[in-house]
C-alpha cells in the first residue's frame, strides 16, 4: 500500500510501440505542486512531447490522470481528466470524464496512465488488482463505444458492472479530428480530439477493474464531512433543479442562447407542444429507465433511456447532456425530442464530440441551403435543416471517413476551408481550431472570451456558474460589460483546473471550500484557497507556455467570423464583440499576468507559480 495518502503513488507507463509497461514512484513534493488529474497531466506534456511532435505522432502522450479524491466518497469522483496534444488545434488538449474510471484506477495501484508509441495492431489495454495487460483488439475494431464494454466483460468473463471501460467508436479508428474518448455507456472526453490520438496509436480502450484495492485517506471522518457538505450544496444549487435533472432539459429552459441553425438566427423555430416536450420532466417521464449513476454520486442525473414509441421505438441510450440536446436540436433544425435523443446517442456510439457534430453538420445545410453544396456533392444527401435521417446518415459517413464525410471528418475549420467560397465564413470555432460548446456564445460573453483564451483545447475559466462569492469577490452585474467579464474570467482562472486535478465532477462538487476541506482530509495538508488557485493557475500558465511553444500566435485568439458575428435576431439582436476585441484581449493578458501585447507569460508571473525554469523557452536566457 502506497505510503501518501489520497494516493497509490505508481505512475504506469505504456510503450505502444514494443508494447512495454513499466512503473515509476509518485513523489509528495510533485504531488504537491501539481495535485493530480490536469494539472498533473499538464505537467508531463511539457516535460515529455516537444514541439515538433505532431498529435499523431508516436512520441505523443495520451495520460489517463487521477486525483486525491478519486475513488473516496466524494460523489463523481469516478472522473478521469485526460491530457495529450489533441487532434483539432495541434495544441495542448485536457478534458474529463465522469463514471468510475478513475476510481477504479486508484483501486488498480495507480494514479495515472501514460501511453506513448503506437502499436504495430490493434490493442486494449487492462488493468486489475495491481496486474497490467495488453491485449489483442483486432476483433474489436468497428464496434461502438455503447457495445464495447459488454464486449470486452465478456471476453474477460466478468460483469459489465466490474469494469471501466473508456475506448473509441469508429470515429477515433478513422482518426476523425474531433473524435472523443467514451466510456461506461455515455460518460465523454469530449473536445481536441483525443480519441483520434488513441486511434494514431491503435490503442481501442483502456479498461479498469473494480479490484479489491481501497483508497488510504488521513482523516475518513472530516473526509466525510466534506463530502456530505458537496453533496448538500450540489442538492440546494439552482433550487435544486440540476440535482434532480442533470441538464438533459436545457433546450427548453436556456432558449435566450441558444446555438440555432449554425447562428443564422436567434430564434428556434418550434412549437411550444414542442418546445414542452425538451422540458426536463417531460422527457424523464417519457424515456427514462433504470438511475446511471456515476461513482458515489447520489444527485438524480444519468439515467439510462429507451424511445417507447414512434419511429425510433425501442432504441437505447444513455441520458443526454444539454450540450448533445442543443447539437441535434436547435443547431441541426431538429424539433423533435425522440429524434434529438437518438441522434445523440448515434453520435456517442460513433464516438464523436456532439458539439462540432452539431457545428460540422449545421455548416454543412447552411452551405447546402445556399448553394454552396449540391446533392451531388453530399453523396446523395439532401441535408436540409431539421432532417433527421440525413444527420444521421452524415453521421456514419463521417465516422467511417466516407465520400463526403472524409471532408466533414477534418473538423469545423478545416472542412470550411476545403469547401471554399463563403463556407469560412459560416463556420462556427476558434481561430486554433476547436469547436465551441453549445450554446450561443455571442450572448455569453464570458464563454466567447474563456473558449478563445483558453489554453486547454475548451473552456478553463468559468463552466458553470461562475461562482464568484466562493472567491470573495463581487459578480458580474452586466454580462455584455467587457471590462466586467474579463476581469471575472481572469480572476477566477484556476479554479476549474483546480477541480480537474482533484478530479472530480464539477457538478457534484460545486463548493471550493468543501472542495479544499476533502482534499486536505483525504492526503493531510492544509491547503489554503489561495494554495488550490495557485495549483490551477500554474496548470493554466504551464499549458500556455507550451502552446507557445508549439506555434501559438495571437491572430489564433480569436473567435471565427460567424463565431464572432453580431448576434441576428432576438431580444439581443446586433450585440456584438468584434470591435472591442483587441482591447479585450491585451486586458485580458494584463489581468492574467501576461504581456499585454503578446500574451506570453511574464518572467514574473512564471517564477511567482514556480515555472521559472520555462522562461528561457519564452523570453531567452
Amino acid at each position: 500500500m502506497s505510503k501518501l495518502n489520497g494516493y497509490a503513488g505508481r505512475i504506469l507507463r505504456v510503450d505502444l510501440t514494443n508494447e512495454k509497461i513499466t512503473e515509476e514512484d509518485l513523489d509528495e513534493a510533485t504531488l504537491k505542486k501539481y495535485v493530480g488529474g490536469a494539472s498533473l497531466g499538464a505537467k508531463y506534456l511539457y516535460a515529455e512531447v516537444p514541439p515538433e511532435v505532431e498529435w499523431s505522432s508516436p512520441e505523443n502522450r495520451i495520460m489517463f490522470t487521477s486525483g486525491p479524491l478519486s475513488g473516496t466518497r466524494v460523489g463523481g469522483s469516478g472522473t478521469v481528466a485526460l491530457v495529450t496534444k489533441g487532434a483539432n488545434t495541434n495544441l495542448a488538449a485536457s478534458s474529463q470524464a465522469n463514471g468510475f474510471f478513475a476510481a477504479y484506477l486508484k483501486f488498480a495501484g495507480f494514479d495515472a496512465i501514460i501511453v506513448q508509441g503506437a502499436a504495430k495492431r490493434w490493442l486494449y489495454l487492462y488493468l486489475h488488482n495491481g496486474i497490467a495487460e495488453l491485449k489483442e483488439a483486432g476483433h474489436l475494431v468497428g464496434t461502438d463505444t455503447w457495445v464495447l464494454g459488454d464486449k470486452i466483460a465478456k471476453e474477460l468473463n466478468t460483469p459489465a458492472a466490474g469494469i471501466s471501460v473508456f475506448g473509441i467508436g469508429p470515429a477515433g479508428e478513422n482518426l476523425v479530428k474531433f473524435a472523443c474518448v467514451v466510456g461506461d455507456k455515455g460518460h465523454v472526453a469530449a473536445h481536441s480530439g483525443m480519441g483520434a490520438v488513441m486511434g494514431s496509436k491503435r490503442l481501442k480502450a483502456v479498461v479498469t477493474a473494480r479490484g479489491r484495492g481501497s483508497v488510504k485517506v488521513r482523516d475518513r471522518e472530516k473526509l466525510s464531512a466534506a463530502a456530505k457538505a458537496l453533496f448538500e450544496h450540489a442538492k440546494a444549487a439552482g433550487g435544486g433543479k440540476g440535482y434532480r435533472y442533470g441538464t438533459v432539459g436545457g433546450v427548453a429552459d436556456l432558449t435566450d442562447h441558444l446555438p440555432v441553425k449554425n447562428y443564422t438566427t436567434n430564434i428556434y423555430p418550434i412549437s411550444q407542444g414542442e418546445l414542452d416536450k425538451y422540458k426536463a420532466e417531460y422527457i424523464r417521464e417519457h424515456f427514462a429507465g433504470r438511475r446511471h449513476p456515476c461513482w458515489a454520486c447520489r444527485r438524480y442525473h444519468c439515467y439510462m433511456f429507451q424511445i417507447k414509441e414512434g419511429p425510433y421505438a425501442g432504441y437505447e441510450t444513455e441520458e443526454p447532456e444539454y450540450e448533445s440536446m442543443a447539437a441535434f436540436g436547435p443547431a441541426t433544425g431538429v424539433t423533435d425530442v425522440a429524434a434529438t435523443i437518438m441522434l445523440s446517442g448515434e453520435n456517442d456510439r460513433l464516438g464523436m464530440d456532439c458539439n462540432e457534430a452539431g457545428w460540422i453538420i449545421g455548416l454543412a445545410m447552411e452551405c447546402y441551403e445556399k448553394g454552396l453544396l449540391s446533392r451531388e456533392d453530399t453523396d446523395g444527401l439532401e441535408m436540409t435543416w431539421g432532417n433527421v435521417s440525413a444527420i444521421r446518415e452524415m453521421l456514419y459517413k463521417i465516422a467511417h471517413r466516407d465520400g463526403f464525410g472524409d471532408i466533414l471528418a477534418e473538423g469545423t475549420m478545416r472542412a470550411a476551408q476545403r469547401i471554399g467560397g463563403e463556407a469560412p465564413d459560416f463556420a462556427i470555432h476558434t481561430m486554433k481550431g476547436s469547436a465551441p460548446r453549445g450554446h450561443d456564445h455571442r450572448i455569453m460573453w464570458k464563454e466567447l472570451f474563456d473558449t478563445c483564451f483558453a489554453n486547454t483545447g475548451t473552456i478553463e475559466s468559468v463552466g458553470g456558474a461562475a461562482q464568484p462569492e466562493q472567491h470573495g469577490l463581487q459578480p458580474v452585474t452586466d454580462p455584455h460589460s467587457w471590462e466586467q467579464v474579463i476581469a471575472q474570467n481572469a480572476r477566477l482562472n484556476g479554479r476549474r483546473i483546480f477541480e480537474d486535478s482533484l478530479v472530480v465532477c464539477r457538478a457534484a462538487a460545486q463548493d471550493i471550500a468543501s472542495d479544499i476541506e476533502a482534499l486536505n482530509a483525504a492526503t493531510g495538508w492544509d491547503f489554503t484557497l489561495d494554495e488550490a488557485m495557485a495549483v490551477g493557475r500554474r496548470a493554466v500558465n504551464l499549458l500556455r507556455v507550451y502552446n507557445f511553444r508549439c506555434g501559438l500566435t495571437l491572430d489564433m485568439e480569436a473567435p471565427s467570423p460567424r463565431y464572432g458575428s453580431a448576434v441576428p435576431s432576438g431580444p439581443f439582436q446586433g450585440l456584438a464583440t468584434a470591435h472591442i476585441w483587441d482591447q479585450a484581449r491585451r486586458y485580458y493578458y494584463e489581468q492574467m499576468g501576461w504581456e499585454k501585447e503578446s500574451g506570453k507569460p511574464l518572467p514574473d508571473t512564471l517564477r511567482r507559480l514556480g515555472l521559472g525554469y520555462t522562461i528561457p523557452e519564452l523570453w531567452g536566457e
